[in-house]
């Protein structure tokens, strides 16, 4: 789920053709089961963090954000429906962090990371995004995960898998393919390419396939990936003009970024 020594720096305060860059539809061979359980297919599930491991790291973070004065005074809160918890996010480098915060309790739920994926191009890099998440187990199963996702995901980011999963990260991907759109992907010279329905299990188990689960707006289109319309004044405005002109990734990009600024209320 995440690499142990991201969490040292959760503390700190802190172009291509087309077709490559969206992603190009390729075969993905035979004796592939059914394509109405293509969602329900096991991607590598082989990580496992023990309970009291996954507290003591919560427990640790917790208090170094609390420490740097991080927590309260470096993150906004994004509104949610989850009751007693707060979701507060922060963005350095590209990077966004998500710290869950059971205020009544003292302590942290749980956090994700949506990381930049050093496995693709530059021009990619403005819409992937690969999150890695902790959460205590009596936090699990509450929707609190769900409901993180589901921001990122509102964004316009599209979220790729890791090269392994937990069993409650695998369950996460496939209940939130139920209401957006998930492919499998390879990822391959810097660029995705979309995997043909269904996907045989030798390619699913190989470690460039991935699961990607497309943001609000995305859509496959002749085997590529189509980015969300772009308002209508985007163009007109001094970022467009100032990010390049007449480049579609600047579009998208400006549009992604306006949605995520837009989409919480400062602290």
């Amino acid at each position: 789920m995440f690499e142990p020594w991201m969490c040292a720096f959760l503390a700190l305060p802190f172009i291509t053709p087309r077709p490559a860059l969206f992603g190009e539809r390729l075969a993905s061979g035979r004796g592939a089961r059914s394509c109405a359980h293509q969602h329900t297919m096991e991607l590598r599930v082989d990580v496992q963090w023990s309970a009291a491991s996954v507290d003591d790291e919560l427990k640790s973070l917790h208090a170094r954000l609390e420490r740097s004065g991080l927590l309260k005074g470096g993150t906004n809160i994004i509104s949610t429906q989850l009751k007693g918890l707060v979701l507060r996010h922060r963005e350095a480098d590209g990077e966004h962090y998500i710290y869950v915060e059971d205020v009544a309790r003292g302590c942290l739920a749980g956090y994700t990371v949506f990381n930049r994926l050093v496995e693709v191009n530059r021009s990619l890099d403005r819409f992937v995004r690969a999150p890695h998440s902790k959460y205590a187990i009596g936090y699990q199963r509450m929707g609190v995960a769900t409901a993180v996702y589901e921001w990122a995901l509102a964004q316009g980011f599209c979220l790729v898998s890791g090269a392994r999963q937990s069993q409650s990260a695998h369950a996460l991907w496939i209940s939130l393919a139920s209401r957006h759109r998930l492919e499998y992907i390879e990822v391959r010279n810097k660029c995705i390419h979309l995997l043909k329905s269904p996907v045989d299990p030798l390619t699913r188990d190989r470690l460039q396939t991935r699961m990607v689960l497309l943001g609000e707006g995305w859509e496959v289109e002749a085997g590529l990936l189509k980015p969300p319309a772009l308002d209508v004044d985007i163009r007109r405005t001094p970022e467009w003009r100032a990010a390049g002109g007449e480049s579609l990734c600047n579009a998208i990009a400006l549009q992604v970024e306006r949605r995520s600024n837009s989409s919480h209320s400062v602290f």
